[in-house]
């Protein structure tokens, strides 16, 4: 049984020591509910939800409106590349002073909406209310309102500001947010063909996954939102189907759309060879498509086995080795158990910031006995398990990095800033090969 010395009382219910099967309650994993005050949660903010999900939209212009600071949360937050414009790597922001919270800002968000518009060929605009914008009042939701009607563009409020929820909660928000912008085409007719929600084509992997699709013979209408364009997003209510890649972000807008334009939709994964191949073929049943269920079996049939060939290399220098993993999603969570077991590497430590209660059961059922579960972990906590079973490896995100290096332990960016592709078939061998390289690394010799 692990010690939690150095856990909360409040927090106890969202672990679970499998080695003792100690539950906080007794009942399950307590999860997706606000953090507990002076845990020092690793979540984001509300607004860093909406913003992570609406940015990687290639032609869209981001207002925050707020403090200069907000805005400081913009150049490249996620590694996403793009095939058109690069408008989205930069935001404005309306800068608001002290004068502005006693006087309030609404005259000089309206300035700063009429000269973006005055200077741009913007067709779509997101204006960000942060958290002095909901201390202060200012509509922010008249003020876009207005501003379509002046300017004949899309004009979207995005009241996110950051006490008033949790970075799920950010999430709804832009789901929120693209339904507006799509809502007016919901009567499209249908085309052959998906779109791809919650993949934001982090260092190119939209590309890749794209690639497998048009080699089984899938067509994808839009994505959502990487490499995504005003022109691509309307288009969306045209598709068949929906394939949910992070379900954290895309799921609530995947609903939607079945609710409201009647596009059904599969959660998916194209992390690690089991999920990348299951995800392809569950595409092409969905879709009815026998044709692509028969290139799609050739296919995946053949990339399995040279990433089996290429995995076997390495299995020996993994051997005996422990993993940790805290990111985002449950999703993202399951499809890394799944690849360290592919690799041969066990999970001791697993952990998310979203993650729901139905991925905490498939989580249970996929790790070891020996495995510690945590839910919006903090760094005492994660440092006390990590160090407790022993892990040689933590994967996790940029706020992780400095804890695992403290610790002697290994690390793997799998977070959004990354500048490599770890999807797919190509994204197993550019993970083994940074896990090889961090694990084995002769420096971990003089930190121990």
């Amino acid at each position: 049984m692990v010690r939690q010395q150095s856990v909360l009382e409040e927090r106890k219910s969202s672990i679970i020591d499998k080695a003792s099967m100690c539950r906080g309650d007794g009942t399950g994993i307590s999860c997706n509910k606000t953090s507990v005050s002076g845990s020092v949660s690793q979540r984001a903010c509300m607004f860093s939800g909406a913003r992570v999900v609406l940015n990687p939209i290639t032609d869209a212009y981001h207002i925050i409106h707020g403090p200069i600071g907000c805005a400081s949360y913009t150049w490249d937050i996620r590694g996403s590349l793009t095939s058109g414009e690069d408008t989205f790597r930069t935001s404005y922001s309306t800068d608001l002073r002290e004068t502005d919270v006693i006087f309030g800002g609404e005259k000089k968000l309206t300035a700063a909406i009429d000269e973006l518009v005055a200077n741009t060929s913007a067709k779509l605009i997101f204006v960000y209310a942060t958290c002095i914008v909901g201390v202060i009042g200012d509509d922010i939701e008249t003020i876009c309102r207005n501003a379509e009607i002046k300017h004949g563009i899309r004009v979207i409020p995005v009241k996110a500001s950051g006490f008033s929820g949790t970075k799920s909660q950010g999430y709804k928000l832009a789901c929120d947010a693209i339904m507006s912008v799509i809502l007016p085409y919901k009567d499209l007719p249908k085309v052959k063909g998906i779109n791809i929600l919650g993949d934001y084509n982090l260092a190119g992997e939209m590309w890749i996954i794209k690639n497998y699709l048009k080699k089984i013979g899938v067509n994808v209408v839009s994505t959502a939102t990487g490499d995504a364009s005003y022109a691509s997003l309307i288009q969306m209510p045209s598709a068949q189907l929906n394939v949910v890649q992070c379900a954290g972000s895309s799921t609530y807008l995947a609903a939607r759309m079945e609710a409201e334009m009647g596009i059904p939709f599969i959660k998916v994964s194209f992390f690690g060879s089991e999920d990348t191949s299951s995800s392809l073929l569950r595409i092409a049943q969905a879709l009815n498509d026998e044709a692509a269920l028969k290139k799609a079996v050739a296919f995946t049939a053949e990339a399995a086995k040279q990433a089996e060939t290429f995995l076997a290399a390495y299995r020996p220098r993994f051997k005996g080795k422990k993993a940790a993993i805290y990111v985002g999603g449950g999703f993202k969570a399951i499809s890394l158990i799944k690849q360290f077991n592919e690799m041969g590497i066990e999970t001791v430590v697993v952990g998310t910031q979203t993650g729901k209660e139905e991925d905490y059961e498939i989580i249970e059922q996929l790790v070891s006995n020996d495995t510690v579960i945590l839910d919006d972990a903090n760094p005492s906590e994660l440092e006390e398990y990590m160090l407790s079973k022993k892990a040689d490896i933590l994967v996790g995100g940029v706020k992780e990095r400095p804890l695992a290096y403290k610790l002697g332990i290994a690390f793997c960016d799998h977070n959004h800033e990354r500048k490599h592709a770890l999807a797919g078939f190509e994204g197993i061998r550019n993970f083994t090969r940074e896990v090889n390289l961090s694990i084995n690394s002769p420096v971990w010799e003089y930190c121990k």
